[in-house]
């Protein structure tokens, strides 16, 4: 790993611990029930709006197997205002999926074999729930890596995407993995935004290409 590749991580780490989101009901928990629902739910749908369906699920499904045992209809209607309906069919089916492996696995190629899981989010389940060393690469992730190191290109272009898994991959730090991707998930949902960015606010800023340009 390159000095300015480490930097970047450390700079990452540093910052989500003074400064990053630490309080969402589904952090500090090695449970990957909780982390894979929370993760399902976050897709195209912002924290607040997820939070309370989360809680409710929870209160209802405590975990895989209870969520497993329910009826699609009951599921759904749990589900009702949150949108995408297909995130809750694909949820109930992968409950099934994960009771009838024993368990939740651990290794992000694994658990991309569950239904409505890619590769980022089987990342992220790795990262939080086990503590594996995985690159993500969600909307918000994205936004933060071609900003700062100036991928140019239309997302979802095969040779961008690749590209910025590639760069992903190498920023990865060789600890403080769940809170370097807190970082950047918190980064780009707090600082990074999509409309103007509080550079200000941001610690990699002094080394961001898409600021100096």
């Amino acid at each position: 790993m390159s000095r300015e590749s480490l930097d970047f991580a450390a700079r990452l780490v540093r910052w989500q611990r003074q400064h990053g989101r630490l309080d969402l009901p589904w952090q500090n928990t090695r449970d990957p029930y909780r982390i894979w629902l929370s993760e399902v739910m976050l897709q195209q749908t912002q924290v607040a709006t997820a939070t309370p369906y989360y809680l409710r699920f929870l209160d209802r499904f405590s975990d895989v197997q209870s969520l497993a045992r329910a009826e699609l209809d009951e599921v759904l209607t749990l589900w009702s205002g949150l949108g995408y309906y297909s995130r809750a069919r694909n949820l109930h089916h992968a409950a099934r999926q994960v009771v009838a492996l024993g368990g939740f696995p651990q290794e992000r190629v694994e658990l991309e074999q569950l239904k409505g899981i890619g590769r980022s989010t089987a990342a992220a389940i790795a990262v939080f729930s086990a503590g594996r060393r995985e690159a993500i690469l969600d909307g918000n992730v994205k936004r933060v890596l071609a900003r700062h190191f100036a991928i140019e290109g239309f997302p979802g272009e095969r040779a961008v995407e690749q590209r910025l898994w590639t760069l992903a991959e190498s920023l990865l730090p060789g600890q403080d993995i769940e809170t370097y991707t807190q970082a950047l998930m918190d980064l780009g949902a707090t600082v990074c935004v999509r409309g103007n960015a509080r550079c200000d606010a941001c610690p990699v800023a002094q080394s961001c290409e898409a600021r100096r340009l």
